[in-house]
């Protein structure tokens, strides 16, 4: 059995959509990030880096963090959505790494600068939105001769849908990208990408990507947990 700590967020969507892709048995563990959980000796001992998600493979006795090993660890365990073949795998494991080190902390930035800071820097916004730009350029070129990232669905498209999929929160638009706007909309008709963005209070998700909720209250929350860095 897989327990996986989490809380809504890009990252923690990762893996959830992941275990409901792979059909892996899990139970979730919630973490409240804005409670401070992710920071109380009992978390810390599962991630020391107190950041969220995590994994327990209770059968094995194997525990993981940082979402990329997750997710690389349950696709081979489940033995999907990564290639067993060097090419392919490479294939795979470098769009995810292409996420892990350009989308999420490039949009990350967006966020932080564009919506959490009071004080808005026009510099240190047009800086990362544009950076955020290009790589969804990159994305899009890379979609607009393939279905999918590195050809059959697989971990990368998940990584990386689940940050590009709240543009709106980072303040950059995708429309003029045609072929990464036809991936956004493709992956989230599936069922396990649903559910995987359903496991703790959906309604974060719909506020991430300018459906529902209350925006000015989200972006103060965060601006708390990010200024104190101690929650």
């Amino acid at each position: 059995m897989i327990e996986l700590y989490t809380w809504p967020t890009p990252n923690g969507w990762k893996v959830s959509i992941a275990l409901e892709e792979m059909e892996i048995p899990y139970v979730v563990r919630g973490v409240d990030i804005m409670a401070g959980e992710q920071k109380q000796p009992e978390f810390l001992r599962i991630n020391p880096n107190g950041r969220v998600p995590a994994i327990v493979d209770t059968d094995a006795g194997i525990t993981v963090f940082e979402s990329g090993a997750i997710m690389i660890y349950l696709a081979e365990l489940s033995g999907r959505f990564l290639p067993p073949d060097p090419a392919g795998r490479t294939a795979v494991i470098q769009w995810v790494m292409f996420q892990m080190s350009g989308i999420g902390p490039m949009m990350g930035q967006a966020n932080i600068f564009s919506r959490y800071f009071p004080e808005k820097i026009p510099a240190a916004i047009d800086r990362f939105q544009a950076e955020v730009r290009r790589l969804f350029s990159v994305l899009d070129g890379q979609l607009a001769d393939n279905e999918f990232l590195a050809g059959d669905y697989s971990i990368a498209d998940i990584a990386n849908w689940s940050w590009v999929r709240i543009h709106f929160w980072a303040g950059v638009p995708v429309d003029e990208f045609v072929h990464l706007k036809r991936w956004l909309d493709a992956i989230e008709q599936r069922p396990a990408v649903q559910a995987g963005v359903s496991v703790i209070n959906r309604d974060t998700y719909e506020l991430l990507i300018g459906q529902a909720g209350d925006v000015e209250q989200l972006a103060k929350d965060a601006f708390d947990l990010v200024q104190t860095g101690e929650k």
